[in-house]
C-alpha cells in the first residue's frame, strides 16, 4: 500500500444527495499526499477488511473521518469501523502501538444550524459535546486531536459557503501535504 500522510475515511451512506461532503470528500482526493477510503463504497454489505483498513493507517500521519452527522453520532459504517479496525493490542491497550502520535481530526456537516448547538438550544449541548466519543477514542489510541471543522446547515448551505469550508478545511490540512502543494 502506498504512504500518504493523510488517510481520509470518508462515510456517507448517501452521497448522491450530498450538498456539502461529496465536493468536500472530490477536493481532498484531488491533494497530494491524501489517501481515500470511501467506506460505504469498498463495504457495502459492511464487511470491512480489517488488516487492508490498518494497513492504510499505518502509513498514515493525519486520520480524517469525514462524514454527516446522523442522530447525533457518526454513521453506522464509521462506527464499525472503528470497532472493528482499531483493535484491542494493535491501536490501544497492553502492545497497541499503532496509532500512537498520529493526529486525528474530524470533518462533519449537521442538518442543523450551528446557533441550535447550544445549552439553550434545540440540541440542548454545545456541537463539541457529541464529539466527545471520537475524541477520547484518539486519546485511548495515543493520537493526537486536531480541531474538528464542521459545517452547519449542510443541505441548505449556498455553494460559496460550502467552497469556503473546503478552503478552511485544506488550509488546515497544509502542515501534512507535501511542501509543493498548493492549499
Amino acid at each position: 500500500m502506498t504512504s500518504s500522510p493523510i488517510l481520509v475515511i470518508y462515510a456517507h451512506p448517501a452521497p448522491r444527495r450530498s450538498r456539502a461532503n461529496k465536493p468536500l470528500a472530490r477536493a481532498l482526493a484531488s491533494l497530494p499526499g491524501v489517501a481515500m477510503r470511501d467506506l460505504y463504497w469498498h463495504y457495502p454489505d459492511f464487511d470491512i477488511d480489517v488488516r487492508v483498513e490498518q494497513e492504510a493507517v499505518e502509513a498514515a500521519e493525519l486520520i480524517v473521518f469525514q462524514f454527516p452527522v446522523q442522530w447525533y453520532a457518526t454513521p453506522s459504517l464509521l462506527k464499525e469501523w472503528i470497532d472493528v479496525v482499531l483493535e484491542m493490542g494493535w491501536a490501544y491497550g497492553p502492545g497497541g502501538t499503532a496509532l500512537r502520535g498520529k493526529h486525528l481530526m474530524v470533518l462533519a456537516t449537521t442538518g442543523g444550524r450551528a446557533h441550535s448547538y447550544n445549552a439553550d438550544g434545540i440540541h440542548g449541548h454545545t456541537f463539541d459535546m457529541f464529539l466527545l466519543p471520537l475524541q477520547q477514542t484518539a486519546a485511548l489510541c495515543g493520537m493526537q486531536w486536531k480541531p474538528p471543522h464542521v459545517l452547519h446547515d449542510a443541505d441548505d448551505a449556498s455553494a460559496e459557503t460550502i467552497d469556503a469550508h473546503i478552503a478552511q478545511v485544506r488550509a488546515a490540512l497544509q502542515p501534512w501535504l507535501p511542501a509543493d502543494a498548493d492549499a
